[in-house]
C-alpha cells in the first residue's frame, strides 16, 4: 500500500475521531498516526485538546462517513443501499442496510479470514482470486445469498497472498451467519446477518435519518 494512501486513511480516522480500518491496516500498528495526533487534521495547537461542538447534522454526516470508510463503499453505492433499505416493505431499515453491507462479497471474504482487511479483500475479489459457487466473481459489491459457497480460486491458492490462510483459518472466529471450511479455503452463507447495536459501533439509525432529512 502506498504512503499517500496510508496518509489519506489516517486523515479519515482523525476526522472521525476514532480508528476505522481495523486489523490488517496501519491503525493497529506502532505507526498509527491517530495515536500521536488524535485530533482533526488542520486544527490549530490551541484547538487540539477539545473537539469542537458538532451539530446533529454533523454527527450524522460523520457517522455516515465512518461506515462508508469501514466498508470501503462509494457514496453512490452507499446512498443506493440506504434507498433500498428504506424502501423495503415491512422491514427494519437498519437491519436491511446492515444486511446489504455485510453481504457484499469483499466483506464476506474479509469476514471469512481470506483477507486481512476489507481493502485487501476488495483487491483479491477484483483480481479474480475469489469464486462464488465455483464461478469467478470480480465485483467486490456482488451480493451473496444464503447457500452460496465463497472460496479462494484453486489456481490462486499457491499465491503468496494466501500462503498463511490455512493456518490462520484454524483459529478464525466468524459470524454466526457463515460457516467456515478451512481445509477448502472456503465458507458457506448459512443465514442472514443480524444487526446488534450492542456489538456494533455504528449508529445506522442516525444514517437513515441523515438521508431522510
Amino acid at each position: 500500500m502506498s504512503t499517500s494512501n496510508i496518509d489519506k486513511k489516517c486523515k479519515v480516522c482523525r476526522r472521525a475521531g476514532e480508528k476505522l480500518f481495523l486489523k490488517g491496516e496501519k491503525c493497529f500498528t506502532p505507526k498509527c498516526t491517530f495515536e500521536r495526533k488524535p485530533y482533526p487534521p488542520g486544527k490549530l495547537l490551541s484547538e487540539r485538546k477539545h473537539r469542537s461542538n458538532v451539530s446533529e447534522y454533523g454527527r450524522q454526516l460523520r457517522e455516515k462517513q465512518k461506515v462508508r470508510n469501514t466498508y470501503r463503499v462509494s457514496e453512490s453505492q452507499f446512498s443506493r443501499y440506504v434507498k433500498e433499505a428504506t424502501a423495503a416493505a415491512g422491514s427494519n431499515p437498519v437491519q436491511e442496510l446492515y444486511m446489504r453491507l455485510e453481504r457484499r462479497l469483499d466483506n464476506v471474504a474479509y469476514r471469512l479470514g481470506l483477507a486481512a482487511s476489507r481493502s485487501v479483500a476488495r483487491q483479491i475479489v477484483a483480481h479474480g482470486h475469489i469464486t462464488v459457487n465455483g464461478r469467478k466473481v470480480t465485483i467486490p459489491s456482488y451480493t451473496v445469498q444464503e447457500g452460496d459457497v465463497i472460496s479462494v480460486r484453486e489456481g490462486s491458492r499457491t499465491s503468496p497472498l494466501f500462503l498463511s490462510v490455512p493456518e490462520s483459518l484454524k483459529t478464525k472466529k466468524v459470524p454466526a451467519w457463515v460457516r467456515l471450511e478451512p481445509e477448502k479455503y472456503a465458507g458457506v452463507i448459512q443465514g442472514v446477518p443480524k444487526f446488534d447495536k450492542n456489538e456494533m459501533t455504528f449508529n445506522l439509525t442516525s444514517i437513515i435519518e441523515f438521508y431522510s432529512a
